[in-house]
């Protein structure tokens, strides 16, 4: 829906984030840097995210009324809304009636840089009309270094440049470390974090991160934080990602409880 009267004040408050895809969460990844191709085949799964306090983040519909976001982008005391875009890429925001934070996630352990359940569920006031949910990865999960994924976000592709993000984008990142079912490390192939290459930065938090499924493209986590190369602070050198493995009977079952089952 659009917004009118009160609500198109509030727009106007929210237009900058919207325009800028910033997410003032420190060290959180909130787009893809480095100059990541568009996305338009994730168009009608992939939204952006804003929040009344000056936040904005990617989420995905794993429902026509339901999206999958991490749980840091969604802090209890404000109002959230869904940012979509129509063909003249004026913002569309819909109203949201519900948010689902999963009970686990530690705000103390995610500012402090540790793995945590950094996943929610935010339930919509209405169905997103040509929405093409995505599905949850269902298989046995296993990583090993040098595993391809796909991410695709709403983030900056340049650090600190506010105008270069709100273009949905998408890269492909590989695996590095000893991955785990708590997080994964991601890379650029092109730069393995040696300098600055793909890689989720402001904007991106939420993002779904896609990886290969019997022909099909299933999410496999959602992208929790980013460093600069070499581990450095800011953007484009690792994506930090919450894998679903561990909280998937938990999204499944509040999908279920609020009303928006998800596809098998």
């Amino acid at each position: 829906m659009r917004w009118t009267g009160s609500n198109a004040a509030m727009l106007r408050r929210l237009l900058p984030l919207v325009v800028f895809a910033w997410c003032g969460v420190p060290f959180a990844a909130v787009a893809l840097v480095g100059g990541a191709a568009p996305a338009p085949d994730h168009a009608r799964s992939v939204v952006m995210i804003a929040g009344s306090r000056g936040n904005s983040c990617t989420g995905a519909l794993v429902a026509r009324d339901l999206v999958l976001t991490a749980a840091h982008c969604v802090p209890p005391g404000a109002e959230y809304k869904l940012v979509t875009f129509d063909a003249d890429r004026r913002p569309l925001l819909r109203d949201t009636v519900r948010v689902e934070r999963h009970p686990q996630f530690s705000q103390q352990a995610f500012d402090n840089h540790r793995a945590t359940a950094d996943v929610a569920l935010i339930k919509l006031a209405a169905p997103v009309a040509g929405a093409a949910p995505v599905a949850l990865f269902g298989g046995k999960f296993s990583v090993a270094p040098g595993d391809m994924f796909v991410v695709v976000g709403y983030g900056l592709t340049r650090q600190n440049d506010g105008r270069s993000g709100g273009t949905l984008r998408t890269a492909r990142l590989i695996a590095t470390g000893r991955p785990g079912n708590l997080q994964i490390r991601l890379f650029d192939p092109a730069t393995r974090n040696a300098q600055a290459g793909l890689g989720a930065c402001t904007g991106d938090s939420g993002a779904p991160v896609f990886v290969g499924d019997n022909g099909r493209l299933s999410v496999i986590g959602v992208v929790s934080w980013s460093t600069g190369a070499g581990n450095s602070e800011g953007c484009g050198g690792l994506t930090g990602v919450t894998p679903l493995s561990l909280y998937r009977p938990w999204l499944v079952d509040i999908a279920r409880k609020l009303g928006s089952p998800l596809a098998p």
